[in-house]
């Protein structure tokens, strides 16, 4: 099987700088190979990586998402406001962010800080705007020794066909919501690396549904990024475009309703999404060798658990042959579409793991789809 799945994926992949439309592109039934370089050939060792993880994300924008918008100015932040919260456990500050050209891009962002010298990790939460932060999120995430920043993404740009944000910023950017969102990500972390409290090199970002999709992004962009961690992402985040439940999400579905997610470009994709030179363990696999974990519902049947679970195992074999196989995990929960205490609670013990070297007293827990197919035919080079 592997020869002419292998040629179908070279004739999908574009040269250096080149994008083939749809209707040029070979179908590919099966997960496209990561490890297949522009050349045609397969990369060969480790030090190829970064060039092959480069043209994957450019493909992935280029087809799906649409570019980042750019960096923009020095981002600043102004504190509107400070409370100390009960018992002594930290303070929460509400404070405005300004990024984007002459700091005409202004965000919200919520602050929480426990008590002590620090420096503290971060979670970095993109959904301030959708009310999904309480007391008691803030509270769990303080007394782990973490600060909680959470932004409004809706405010760098609108979830909706409306121009905000970064479009008025950029009135030529042509990226959809996810890039821009993801560009949210980027310019809060460019903030917060200047917070005293930070310890910059232990950043995780998360978010929920669609919020779960741009933190994916987000994550396999910007390599200052130590934990990306999308809660119940779906289709465009960690689900798989390929395979699928019946009652799981359809490209065709997302695209139609919410088509300014994406680049224009990808509408082209509906009823041909084998035809996607990748699919999202293309996006996973970005992220390595940095640490990635996904948190799904098994009641959210929406979102794809299953197929999440294939692009996780599929992406596992990139971060186990660049020696980083510890660093990919996916944790599941029964229960609806949500992002709850138990789906915090697993993403402050997958860090504590990765920043602190001390595997989890449960031990890793079983794959909930053990049927789930094996749908590649291709395996890292030796």
């Amino acid at each position: 099987m592997l020869m002419p799945a292998l040629l179908l994926a070279c004739a999908a992949m574009a040269s250096p700088g080149e994008y083939p439309p749809v209707e040029k592109l070979h179908a590919i039934s099966e997960l496209p190979d990561p490890f297949l370089s522009s050349r045609g050939s397969r990369i060969e060792s480790r030090r190829e990586w970064p060039t092959q993880r480069k043209r994957l994300l450019d493909t992935l924008l280029h087809y799906q998402y649409g570019s980042l918008p750019p960096e923009g100015d020095r981002v600043s932040g102004r504190t509107i406001s400070r409370r100390d919260l009960p018992d002594g456990l930290g303070n929460v500050r509400d404070v405005r962010l300004r990024m984007g050209p002459k700091g005409s891009v202004e965000v919200r962002m919520l602050l929480a800080i426990p008590s002590g010298a620090g420096p503290f990790p971060v979670i970095l939460d993109g959904d301030l705007g959708w009310g999904r932060l309480g007391d008691a999120h803030i509270s769990l995430v303080l007394r782990r020794g973490y600060i909680l920043a959470a932004f409004n993404r809706e405010e760098v740009g609108a979830d909706g066909p409306e121009r905000t944000g970064v479009y008025r910023a950029w009135p030529e950017y042509d990226g959809g919501r996810l890039s821009a969102w993801a560009w949210g990500f980027h310019r809060s972390v460019d903030y917060l690396l200047t917070v005293p409290e930070v310890d910059g090199n232990r950043i995780a970002v998360t978010g929920h549904s669609r919020g779960g999709k741009c933190a994916l992004l987000a994550g396999a962009t910007d390599e200052r990024v130590a934990v990306t961690a999308p809660n119940n992402s779906g289709y465009g985040g960690a689900g798989c475009y390929r395979f699928h439940d019946d009652r799981s999400e359809t490209l065709e579905a997302i695209v139609r309703q919410f088509p300014y997610w994406f680049h224009a470009r990808f509408a082209d994709f509906a009823g041909r999404a084998d035809r996607l030179p990748f699919d999202q363990h293309t996006l996973k696999a970005c992220v390595a060798p940095r640490s990635l974990v996904s948190t799904e519902a098994l009641g959210d049947l929406w979102a794809n658990p299953r197929g999440s679970q294939i692009t996780y195992q599929a992406a596992a074999e990139v971060y186990a042959w660049l020696g980083a196989r510890d660093r990919i995990g996916i944790r599941y929960r029964p229960g609806p579409h949500e992002h709850n205490l138990s789906d915090l609670t697993a993403l402050l013990d997958f860090c504590d793991e990765q920043f602190t070297g001390r595997p989890s007293a449960d031990g890793p827990a079983a794959l909930p789809f053990p049927d789930a197919p094996r749908v590649w035919s291709w395996s890292a080079p030796k």
